[in-house]
């Protein structure tokens, strides 16, 4: 198994299926939620929905990358999840992300090595190597966020 295949392997297992680490995953975590559920505010804590358009945003952010294109994303609109008042909205959220983590993991387990160690958009952002272990590191440190927001509102 080369690295950028161990890489996506680990990102397939935060997001979509796996349950090594953290006993869950966000797939499992999200994919029956009601969009009450899903919007519910516990203290000043962010929601289970805005945790998921947060990871999500930064999921498209990556594949448009990895799609050729710029990076347009930035840090101060992570969290800027439109409205959800209606259960379709938060399909559409579910199904995007599930969508934008499939991409995601079939994109990076076909990069090679030389792919893996140049430079990410920029030299300052370091190589795509150290943004994608980021990007697992990001999404389990708020799986464990979201798995304990939904344990305080049971």
């Amino acid at each position: 198994m080369t690295s950028s295949q161990q890489l996506a392997r680990r990102l397939q297992e935060v997001l979509l299926d796996g349950k090594w680490i953290a006993n869950t995953n966000y797939r499992q975590e999200i994919e029956h939620l009601s969009w009450q559920e899903a919007t519910r505010q516990v203290d000043q804590f962010n929601s289970v929905a805005k945790l998921t358009f947060h990871i999500n945003y930064y999921l498209a952010g990556l594949l448009q990358v990895l799609n050729g294109g710029p990076l347009t994303i930035s840090d101060r609109f992570s969290f800027d999840l439109p409205t959800i008042s209606h259960q379709a909205a938060w399909d559409q959220l579910v199904e995007d992300f599930i969508k934008n983590a499939t991409i995601i993991v079939e994109k990076i387990a076909q990069l090679d090595d030389a792919e893996m160690e140049a430079p990410f958009v920029d030299e300052r952002y370091g190589n795509y190597r150290r943004n994608l272990e980021a990007l697992i590191e990001h999404g389990y440190y708020h799986l464990g966020q979201l798995v304990l927001i939904k344990k305080i509102k049971a």
